[in-house]
């Protein structure tokens, strides 16, 4: 039996100007938009196999943003860098940093600009 992999994640956007403004300014990173055929995406950036790639997506008929249903969480040195600024950017911090269990790390959920529900995870 072998580990199954997360590849991709695709996160909706209903704006995806104030989508993509949201995410780098949380995550202090630049975001490469790419437009094709009627998807509207904006990639984040790769780490050369270091956890799954993603995409920010727009189409108006296959995605939805939600607070519920599946829950992508981000790598991070400490939560606490990207919670500080979750609020500025427009998001809001539903669940604070919280120690998941000794030697597991720390966790945490916000709301994005669109709506949706996303995590970070940190061992610090």
């Amino acid at each position: 039996m072998h580990a199954v992999k997360v590849s991709w994640f695709e996160i909706p956007v209903n704006d995806m100007e104030r989508a993509i403004a949201f995410y780098q300014q949380v995550f202090n990173t630049t975001l490469s938009r790419n437009k094709m055929d009627m998807l509207d995406m904006a990639w984040f950036p790769d780490d050369e196999g270091k956890g799954a790639g993603g995409s920010l997506v727009q189409h108006g008929e296959f995605y939805e943003p939600s607070l519920i249903g599946t829950l992508v969480y981000f790598m991070s040195k400490d939560v606490s860098d990207e919670l500080s600024r979750i609020e500025a950017a427009g998001g809001t911090i539903i669940v604070p940093k919280t120690e998941i269990g000794p030697g597991i790390g720390y966790m945490a959920v916000f709301k994005d600009t669109e709506g949706n529900r996303v995590a970070l995870h940190s061992m610090a």
